[in-house]
């Protein structure tokens, strides 16, 4: 039975992490800033127990391309890796977007368990429409409004905002279906990350989807990037978090 209740914990978290999560880093003062919107990033961190044990990794990445003679968008990426003996948690998200960060494309690939996903998703920011292909799977039309963002998107977004003073407003966020997305600045908050101290600020996320709602905590660096710290996601074993590993 203790199984059991691990192994609903770590896939609830690998899915907590895919929408939201995803958020962590901690970055000393720079002549120039580096970091997302400013340089392309990759950002490393562990996944914890309640107890502070290391449950896997995760990775998160931003690179700005260009294809041809089409314009420059940013690519994103992250990785998923978790679990205990006999239950594994492998996620993998890729996605891309203009540099005004609206989304372009959505992958998804999973695999909690013995269960695999694999699904595409295909914006037409013009036309108002994301269209998901799930491998083996049928298609659906989901509407959508001005400049949609995915899950992984999102989280760019809300760091870009956030360095300009702004707390990203309501809105949906795709991550296969429409999640209800708010964020809400409580104040600021000392965090440990790598043995060392830093000055966070504290924003509560809450999720609201077809069949779940949601809500945990996330907190930023004050650095130029606004880079996300540590996550913090309440499960039914405890708080479970994500913390910057580099």
């Amino acid at each position: 039975m203790s199984r059991v209740f691990h192994a609903r914990a770590v896939s609830s978290y690998g899915a907590v992490l895919g929408l939201g999560l995803l958020f962590c880093a901690y970055a000393a003062p720079a002549t120039d800033p580096t970091g997302f919107p400013f340089t392309n990033e990759t950002l490393n961190y562990t996944v914890n127990w309640p107890s502070g044990l290391s449950l896997g990794e995760a990775h998160i990445s931003a690179m700005r391309t260009k294809s041809g003679e089409g314009p420059e968008q940013w690519n994103f990426d992250m990785t998923l890796d978790a679990g205990i003996p006999g239950f594994a948690v492998s996620d993998h998200y890729r996605s891309t977007a203009t540099l005004e960060l609206c989304a372009l494309t959505l992958e998804k690939q999973y695999q909690h368990g013995s269960r695999k996903i694999r699904e595409l998703t295909t914006f037409d920011q013009h036309a108002g429409v994301a269209r998901r292909e799930t491998t083996g799977g049928g298609k659906s039309d989901i509407t959508v409004s001005d400049c949609a963002k995915d899950a992984l998107t999102f989280l760019y977004y809300a760091r870009r905002e956030l360095g300009q003073g702004r707390v990203p407003p309501f809105q949906t966020v795709l991550f296969g279906a429409s999640y209800q997305v708010r964020l809400e600045y409580t104040g600021a908050q000392t965090v440990r990350v790598n043995d060392k101290k830093a000055e966070a600020d504290r924003l509560v996320a809450t999720l609201k989807g077809p069949a779940s709602e949601l809500s945990f905590e996330m907190l930023f660096a004050r650095d130029p990037a606004r880079t996300p710290l540590v996550i913090r996601v309440p499960l039914s074993l405890g708080m479970f978090s994500m913390e910057l590993a580099r």
